[in-house]
């Protein structure tokens, strides 16, 4: 059996059975989700991201488990990003904090068949086109410093998102959550709550921040198992992330300009593909892809905290 192929099914075995876990023990029907489970359950999957790293090592090197390991902190740190929209969408319909976690859970959920989907579009294109790297670089450059100059979570309302509308003109929707149901009957008609409404916007949101996600992963790695593998151990965390940071979204005020700044260095690498090559090896690119992304990343935290500090003692 080749090295792939062992990878697939023991990637496909590790994630069913933690979700059976996730859903099994450590989530729990119509139940706010304290701090301290969240803690634990972003441990749970950051460990099993981690150990799936470490068997990606020990089967196909070192080359694959730092382009994973690469990809899979770029979509992490994009994770924290969507987080700030979710807020702001179970804000606007003012969803109870007990129904946030099933919500997420379906919401993610789809939105994972959707990426799939995403991903093997792109992987095709990008393996018949090969120029179609560079369309993906322009656009992270452009998506960058875009991302970089505005606040566009503040900009987000979800009354008027496209899908919102669709929905509210196609279906028979109410303003009730049906005590934590999707579908009730009023005078034996089906309506759809307040939730169903909800799950389909987080999975069409996420949708639109997939549009700048998997191509920055494609910067780093054109490998489908490990677009798919990142893609999946990242958005599978993130509802447990979710409810870590949402009480503390606001200490991270410039995450945004440090994603921003990755995004534009990997599509700026992506451009420069053929000059880097003759330059550096594979693996030290992705070695220096994963060291610019940590420090993008951890810096513009460790600003925002400083910062934070600066302005309490004022």
């Amino acid at each position: 059996m080749a090295p792939h192929q062992v990878v697939s099914i023991v990637f496909g075995i590790v994630i069913l059975l933690a979700l059976i876990l996730d859903l099994g023990l450590l989530s729990k029907r119509n139940k706010a989700v304290t701090i301290k489970a969240a803690l634990r359950q972003t441990l749970f999957w950051v460990l099993l991201a981690s150990a799936f790293c470490v068997f990606l090592f020990i089967e196909e090197g070192q080359k694959p488990a730092l382009e994973y390991l690469s990809a899979y902190l770029m979509e992490w740190s994009l994770s924290i990003d969507n987080i700030f929209v979710f807020i702001l969408i179970f804000n606007s319909f003012k969803i109870k904090p007990v129904f946030y976690s099933r919500v997420l859970l379906l919401g993610i959920l789809m939105a994972i068949v959707f990426r799939i989907g995403f991903i093997t579009l792109g992987v095709e294109l990008v393996e018949h086109f090969h120029w179609i790297l560079y369309v993906f670089g322009v656009f992270l450059v452009y998506t960058g410093f875009k991302m970089f100059a505005e606040e566009e979570e503040k900009e987000f309302d979800p009354k008027k998102n496209k899908v919102y509308k669709f929905l509210n003109r196609f279906l028979p929707l109410t303003d009730s959550d049906g005590h934590g149901k999707y579908v009730i009957r009023v005078n034996g008609k089906p309506q759809y709550t307040i939730l169903f409404v909800v799950v389909i916007i987080l999975a069409s949101v996420d949708l639109v921040f997939a549009l700048d996600s998997i191509p920055a992963v494609m910067g780093i790695s054109q490998d489908r198992m490990i677009i798919y593998t990142s893609n999946i151990f990242a958005v599978l965390g993130l509802r447990s992330l979710f409810f870590l940071l949402k009480g503390a979204v606001n200490k991270f005020a410039h995450l945004q300009q440090g994603i921003a700044i990755v995004l534009v260095l990997i599509g700026l690498k992506m451009l420069g593909e053929y000059y880097l090559n003759q330059i550096l090896t594979n693996t030290q690119q992705v070695i220096i892809s994963l060291v610019l992304i940590v420090v993008c990343i951890g810096g513009s935290v460790l600003y925002s905290m400083i910062q934070n500090k600066k302005n309490q003692n004022l």
